[in-house]
């Protein structure tokens, strides 16, 4: 399985001038090579390259940068005509998406530039780099991280590595090859029921309360409202931080709470079994605050976030269809709106029985895993990327 590992950069001012400078004629070739594409109407790699190879080469690229900055704006072009297919610009005839398809794209003077091994080496034992800026070869550029993500990036890393820029800190992004652990047959199966008044709930016991994060987010969107009414420039800049921090936020949780249910399958040698969210906002009927709850959290993120991370530990997922699992009785299997008075209370109208909803939403799709594990058909959607 493919890894992202990121390692923090620790230059000088001088190396950092350089690394600035360096990105920023990189962007700016970048830009500049998207506007004629955008009026040549040709955004093909081989088509740019023959054609404005070295015109790019001349701002002060050297061949293999140069040859980047031509992926880099060919690939962004086929990235667009994706979404436009997918519509995720607006149906055809919108302004918004004559707006895209008329305007050459774009590139921020700091946005990630990749490098492949011609223009940057790794020295794991000084933890260094050498890498190629415009301002010359830059050696014994420093580079921190945590102990995994380093053991990883010297067993494993392959491909290109992106320097990266953000607020004030340079980052390393390397993409790690990291081989996958033989998944042996799964003992018994960990339901996972996914939900706003819990966000996970599992039919171990385990149950992540959302009333905390809840009240949390209820206070940050009134936060924003107050300062888009403002709608000064300060107020902007505050936004902005603020949409940071709670993105931040939200990823911590999610890794919390994804990591908290793998210790549990991997200790257990049990398969883990998920809910397919695909169109869950379609199918999804709720109030107008409960929909802007469940438009607002990043469901999808904490479902990759249990994939992945139980891809490395060698424990079983299983994406199952959870239609009705929240009105069905795991005990005898009675189906019915009735039988869930309320959020929280599932009662069946046929045997009697009485447990907490979400945990017995949860057994039901740990249910279903096991049974369609045992029918051979290890997931009923693609999983996450």
């Amino acid at each position: 399985m493919q890894l992202v590992v990121v390692v923090k950069l620790l230059p000088t001012p001088e190396q950092a001038a350089a690394l600035a400078g360096t990105l920023r004629t990189t962007n700016t070739a970048a830009t500049w090579l998207a506007e004629q594409a955008q009026t040549a109407a040709r955004r093909g790699r081989t088509e740019l390259q023959r054609k404005h190879y070295s015109q790019v080469k001349a701002v002060g690229l050297s061949a293999q940068p140069a040859l980047h900055v031509i992926r880099k704006v060919a690939d962004a072009y086929t990235t667009r005509a994706a979404n436009l297919i997918a519509g995720n610009y607006g149906p055809k005839g919108s302004r918004r998406r004559e707006r895209v398809e008329s305007s050459p794209i774009r590139f921020r003077p700091d946005a990630a530039q990749p490098f492949d091994d011609r223009c940057l080496s790794w020295q794991y034992d000084t933890r260094t780099v050498s890498i190629w800026t415009t301002a010359g070869r830059m050696k014994n550029l420093c580079f921190t991280g945590s102990a995994d993500h380093l053991q990883a990036l010297q067993l494993y890393r392959q491909g290109e590595t992106d320097l990266v820029h953000r607020k004030g800190v340079w980052f390393l992004y390397a993409t790690c090859d990291i081989p996958e652990p033989e998944t042996p047959e799964p003992a018994g199966w960990i339901g996972v029921d996914l939900g706003l008044a819990n966000i996970a709930t599992t039919s171990t016991g385990y149950r992540a309360a959302g009333r905390a994060l809840r009240r949390h987010r209820e206070r940050q969107q009134e936060l924003r409202r107050k300062l888009q009414a403002k709608g000064t420039r300060a107020a902007k800049r505050v936004l902005k931080r603020q949409r940071r921090k709670e993105s931040r936020r939200a990823i911590e949780i999610n890794h919390q709470i994804s990591k908290r249910i793998v210790v549990e399958a991997q200790r257990t040698a049990h398969g883990i079994g998920l809910e397919v969210l695909t169109g869950i906002r379609e199918r999804v009927r709720l109030r107008k605050p409960q929909r802007a709850a469940l438009h607002s959290w990043g469901f999808h993120q904490l479902g990759s976030f249990i994939e992945y991370k139980a891809r490395r530990a060698g424990v079983v997922v299983v994406f199952v269809d959870a239609a009705y699992t929240s009105q069905t009785c795991r005990k005898c299997g009675h189906t019915g709106r009735a039988n869930r008075p309320n959020q929280a209370r599932f009662c069946c109208r046929a045997c009697g029985f009485v447990e907490h909803a979400d945990r017995n939403a949860s057994h039901n799709i740990a249910a279903r895993a096991a049974k369609q594990w045992g029918s051979g058909a290890q997931s009923a959607a693609p999983t996450p990327t």
